[in-house]
């Protein structure tokens, strides 16, 4: 199905799929700095964003909760599009030539590429390892159910997680700056034709009724 704008421009994110986006970014900021302050000592400044220490404290499990939901909504709606296939493994194998933008030899991709998939598995990996792990932490409510071993196996696990989400959102960060009209494609929710074209060619011919990649 063509979606094409009048203007020309073609619809990547609807308008619901980009404020999901925008909120599920903002909360992880929000836990990102508020995890880090509850982490060392030496970042416990960074509580004042929520009000101090005790707030901080409250605030944190309820906005990882709030983000997950907010995730799982957008996790659902793309996972169809993040399914690896056998294109995908073409890509990856020229990984040198998509560093190198050479882009006469590297396979067309679908609306999503091989790095982009694997990184939407490494959101749904850590959300779900941050969640059951906060769970197990969360002293007003879950964590005098649980042994004190598995306490502590939850904290280191819970702080490496959350050391691989940050890593993986500055990456995805990154990549979205790298490839010029992606950051246009979750503000405005449209790119070019030559964009799509060029980067993701077999998505460009599906949404012309010409093509099976996804």
């Amino acid at each position: 199905m063509d979606k094409t704008n009048k203007t020309g421009m073609i619809q990547r994110y609807s308008a619901s799929q980009r404020i999901n986006h925008w909120i599920i970014a903002l909360s992880f900021i929000l836990l990102a700095l508020s995890g880090l302050a509850l982490f060392h000592p030496s970042m416990y400044w960074l509580t004042n964003i929520l009000g101090g220490g005790t707030w901080t404290r409250i605030l944190h499990p309820f906005i990882g909760v709030f983000m997950f939901i907010c995730f799982l909504v957008f996790a659902v709606r793309m996972a169809c599009n993040n399914i690896i296939k056998r294109h995908d493994i073409a890509w990856m194998k020229s990984f040198r030539d998509v560093l190198a933008k050479r882009d006469d030899k590297v396979p067309e991709t679908g609306r999503y590429n091989a790095g982009q998939k694997m990184l939407f598995w490494v959101f749904v990996i850590c959300m779900i390892g941050l969640l059951l792990t906060g769970i197990v932490m969360w002293r007003s409510y879950f964590a005098h159910l649980f042994p004190m071993g598995l306490l502590r196996l939850s904290s280191v696990l819970h702080a490496f997680l959350g050391f691989v989400m940050i890593c993986a959102i500055i990456v995805h960060i990154y990549a979205g700056i790298w490839v010029k009209g992606s950051i246009r494609a979750m503000t405005r929710g449209t790119v070019t034709p030559g964009w799509a074209w060029k980067n993701h060619r077999g998505w460009l011919r599906q949404m012309r009724g010409s093509g099976s990649h996804k």
